[in-house]
């Protein structure tokens, strides 16, 4: 049976992790129970009605947090040419193609993000071995590969989130830091929310988002009350 350190028992002494809150107050005793000496981060994991077990019922998406996530994201660029320049200029940390592709196969992986130009994804391909388990290959359905390098570029360093659902159906996305503070985290919270019923399949059937839970990087998990997240995304 694991055991939690005395910093984590101490957090949640008098909370009950098992009850159900409201969006607002999951994220307020989350925010509150964070104990560790760095700004841990606020996520989020809700539960989808769907089995991705299905092609026509995978949730994979994207979006643009209006509070940002409060960290500094390193951007790849792969692409050729003109769009070289561009991607530069909107903030890119390392752009290529042949060259990046072969830093990468040495062992190379100083970025958070990756964007690609349709035109150069064969050459991507050969690393997706290594880009892919770790959620960093270019993919269209989440605009990372397109001829809008300078847009794409610009929304990742403004705090652009990817998502994708796991083989449990469960997605998992931050949100920002502690250090927002309850309104700022909230903010982002519905921007995700309202992403992710926007990709609801229609293939999926019965209740969309069935649970969640908001946390912080060391602290407990607070279950939200489902009932209450339509009231939360109308308000």
């Amino acid at each position: 049976m694991p055991r939690h350190g005395k910093n984590f028992r101490k957090a949640i002494e008098g909370c009950d992790t098992q009850a159900r809150f409201s969006i607002e107050d999951a994220v307020d005793k989350s925010i509150s129970t964070a104990f560790a000496k760095f700004d841990e981060t606020v996520d989020v994991a809700i539960r989808l009605g769907v089995d991705p077990k299905y092609s026509d019922q995978m949730v994979r998406g994207a979006v643009t947090l209006p509070n940002g996530l409060g960290k500094t994201v390193r951007v790849a660029v792969f692409c050729k040419g003109e769009k070289q320049a561009e991607a530069r200029n909107a903030g890119a940390d390392i752009v290529g193609a042949e060259d990046l592709v072969a830093k990468i196969k040495e062992g190379w992986l100083e970025f958070d993000a990756a964007v690609a130009t349709p035109d150069v994804m064969a050459l991507v391909g050969q690393i997706g071995r290594v880009l892919g388990p770790r959620g960093l290959m270019p993919n269209a359905k989440t605009g990372s590969v397109t001829f809008d390098v300078a847009k794409v570029v610009s929304e990742l360093k403004a705090g652009r989130v990817e998502f994708k659902i796991d083989k449990a159906g469960v997605l998992h996305a931050p949100l920002g830091k502690v250090s927002f503070g309850s309104g700022k985290i909230l903010g982002n919270l519905k921007a995700l929310l309202e992403t992710v019923n926007r990709l609801k399949p229609t293939a999926a059937k019965g209740a969309y988002l069935l649970s969640m839970a908001v946390s912080t990087t060391m602290g407990p998990g607070f279950k939200v009350d489902m009932p209450q997240v339509k009231k939360f995304l109308e308000g």
